[in-house]
């Protein structure tokens, strides 16, 4: 067998490595198409030239590419490129601090190599689409990286945090999942000091840095539910439920889940809508764009800003 045949074998490896966690040795062999011992030969070619792959014991064995002080070259077929290429270009317009230029540094890196016809594949892509979004707060990544590392080893982590009226205080908290709406990012943790779960900001977080304190997983609720109430409900002055004669997804397709909560009804064919602001005419002018036919279950003063709001655009109409 030629060289270039047997590092072209070697590439096709990789790549199955780079596919799935582990392999068995006959499983390799048969999708490349040679002996175990072939497998053996070209599994310790790669770790010569830096590739940590592991052997596993057990009935058959096998190979698992583990972690390794680089990071390896990636082999991507024209989806996995495609979609890669595409996933940065949205990335470089994110809301982490320097996710944008990395993303575009990375994806400067792979239009080099991309093949010509997958690179005018892209190009085509992000030529036909425009992004809109809302104005985000960047957050910076290694809070991120802190937050993330604290959640997965079960640690506390303290850090001072502002309240929506300026004032802060220095927070030490059990961090479950961090939640991000695509404007925003967000913890949800147990307080110590409040015993209680409470949503923070990271926005609003200063000098956050993890304890050496392990705790113990408490039963939580669903992160991204508990987070979606929190969002919706708490930081607003009136906070609406009202009935929509809809279904649920079809009212979930038009409000974010930043914006508002879609609930059950015990009435066929009808929601609840539940959504926070801090004016009652934002509320009702929501709701009306909606299209559905509405029926506003509390508070008692958003029927009544709904009539004069009525009034107003049927003046507005000449129809008054």
């Amino acid at each position: 067998m030629t060289v270039e045949a047997t590092t072209e074998r070697v590439l096709r490896l990789l790549a199955l490595l780079q596919r799935r966690p582990s392999w068995t040795a006959a499983e390799l062999a048969a999708e490349l198409g040679v002996t175990d011992r072939s497998v053996r030969r070209d599994v310790e070619r790669l770790r010569a030239i830096g590739y940590p792959v592991h052997a596993m014991a057990g009935v058959g064995g096998g190979y698992q590419l583990g972690a390794g002080t680089r990071l390896p070259p990636l082999l991507l077929d024209d989806e996995e490129a495609t979609a890669t290429a595409v996933s940065l270009r949205l990335a470089s317009g994110g809301t982490v601090a320097g996710a944008g230029e990395a993303a575009l540094r990375a994806l400067a890196k792979l239009d080099q190599v991309m093949p010509p016809r997958l690179r005018a594949e892209v190009r085509a892509v992000h030529g036909a689409t425009e992004t809109l979004v809302g104005t985000g707060v960047e957050i910076d990544a290694e809070v991120l990286v802190t937050l993330a590392r604290a959640c997965r080893d079960a640690v506390r982590v303290r850090f001072h945090y502002a309240g929506r009226d300026g004032s802060g205080r220095e927070r030490t908290v059990e961090p479950v999942r961090m939640v991000t709406t695509g404007r925003r990012w967000y913890l949800m943790a147990w307080d110590v000091d409040r015993d209680d779960w409470r949503t923070f900001r990271l926005d609003r977080m200063r000098d956050v840095a993890a304890t050496t304190w392990r705790f113990r997983a408490r039963e939580h609720p669903d992160p991204v539910a508990y987070v979606q109430r929190s969002v919706t409900a708490a930081p607003y002055r009136y906070l609406a439920r009202v009935r929509l004669h809809a279904r649920p997804d079809q009212v979930s397709e038009l409000v974010p889940p930043q914006v508002g909560r879609v609930e059950e009804d015990d009435r066929d064919g009808w929601c609840v809508l539940v959504v926070g602001a801090d004016d009652l005419d934002l509320i009702a002018l929501h709701v009306a764009r909606l299209g559905f036919e509405a029926e506003v279950l509390e508070p008692p003063e958003l029927r009544q800003t709904a009539a004069l709001l009525a009034r107003r655009l049927a003046a507005m109409a000449g129809t008054g």
